[in-house]
């Protein structure tokens, strides 16, 4: 008998394609080898908040990715570090890239689709935060939101092990840097030469994840020239990353979100309409959002930019108290009208 595929369910849930059940894990075991097999299109349940939805899953490479990452093992689910505020459900070792499809309800649908991709420094996927969130956000407003789950480096398998190296990341993130001084591109804020080889690989998987969308555009009811792409932090690199790459197909709209640089490459005339958003204690990133977004402008591209005093890094779709809650309204507004428009 095979072996059941196993895929990830925030809170303590798995799903077993094979046994198509629920399974509950105890809540002592807060770490989770979820074994990645899956076959093409599989639907899943996804429970977050006492939400529930049957939802299908899209294997970018069926037949294996073209190249990939060293030292990546089995998938791990875990709980985000405490230094990250609220506790929410991360992905690490990440081999297996897909797409998860949120649908609206078709009284509301608008015929447009929006890839998220969430962040996580290439080495994890903030998998709940920023992405199940604002994918079920997305689609409760008519876009069909597409949630990628692209590869990252490899981690230890050892969780007392990791979770040191997250708190040693996360807090060398949170160090206080003069504004003079702050960093205008990611190399000057992250000093790791496997960083370049992971966004090369995350950026493969995003111009992959355009291509079977606008491929399977109809069955969604989606038209291909109004599929646009929102990350966060790294996702929001690899959003800027394929909206500047003549390879991929074209996107409609893109919003990068605290991240994304154009590393010095010509903003092309046939750019994607930008909406970008940072907080200016967000030190290690905020000079390089206003820099992405001088880039657009200079290029007399259609750009809007949102900088709120505190936030700090990796706020999300959380809601702090503060007036950084509302960039996602903001955002909605501004897709509200690039769908008008397009």
């Amino acid at each position: 008998m095979p072996r059941p595929s196993i895929w990830y369910l925030p809170k303590g849930t798995y799903w077993s394609v094979h046994r198509k059940t629920t399974i509950s894990v105890s809540a002592n075991q807060r770490e989770r080898d979820v074994g990645m097999v899956m076959a093409d299109d599989t639907p899943i349940e996804i429970r977050v908040g006492g939400q529930v939805s049957l939802t299908p899953v899209i294997r970018l490479w069926p037949d294996g990715p073209p190249s990939g990452l060293p030292g990546v093992g089995s998938e791990i689910t875990f709980p985000s570090p405490a230094i990250f505020g609220p506790e929410t459900d991360m992905l690490r070792n990440v081999s297996d890239p897909s797409l998860t499809v949120f649908m609206p309800d078709p009284a509301k649908a608008n015929g447009a689709g929006v890839i998220v991709c969430p962040g996580g420094a290439w080495r994890v996927l903030a998998w709940e935060h920023e992405g199940i969130a604002p994918a079920r956000w997305l689609a409760a407003r008519g876009y069909t939101a597409f949630l990628l789950k692209y590869r990252v480096l490899g981690s230890p398998p050892d969780p007392v092990e990791f979770a040191a190296a997250a708190n040693r990341m996360a807090a060398s993130m949170s160090s206080p840097i003069p504004g003079a001084k702050a960093p205008r591109a990611l190399v000057d804020a992250i000093h790791d030469e496997s960083i370049a080889r992971a966004r090369e690989t995350a950026a493969d998987d995003g111009r992959r994840a355009i291509e079977i969308i606008r491929e399977r555009a109809a069955e969604w009811s989606l038209k291909p020239d109004r599929i646009g792409m929102i990350g966060f932090s790294a996702g929001a690199f690899l959003t800027t990353d394929v909206a500047l790459d003549p390879r991929a197909a074209p996107l409609a709209f893109v919003a990068p979100i605290y991240g994304g640089e154009t590393q010095g490459r010509a903003v092309p005339a046939d750019a994607p309409p930008l909406f970008t958003a940072v907080a200016q204690d967000d030190r290690m990133f905020f000079r390089v959002v206003e820099g992405l977004y001088a880039d657009w402008s200079s290029a007399d591209r259609p750009a809007e930019l949102h900088i709120f005093t505190r936030g700090g890094h990796g706020f999300g779709v959380g809601k702090r108290g503060l007036p950084v809650d509302r960039w996602i309204d903001l955002l909605g507004d501004w897709l509200v009208d690039q769908v008008r428009s397009a």
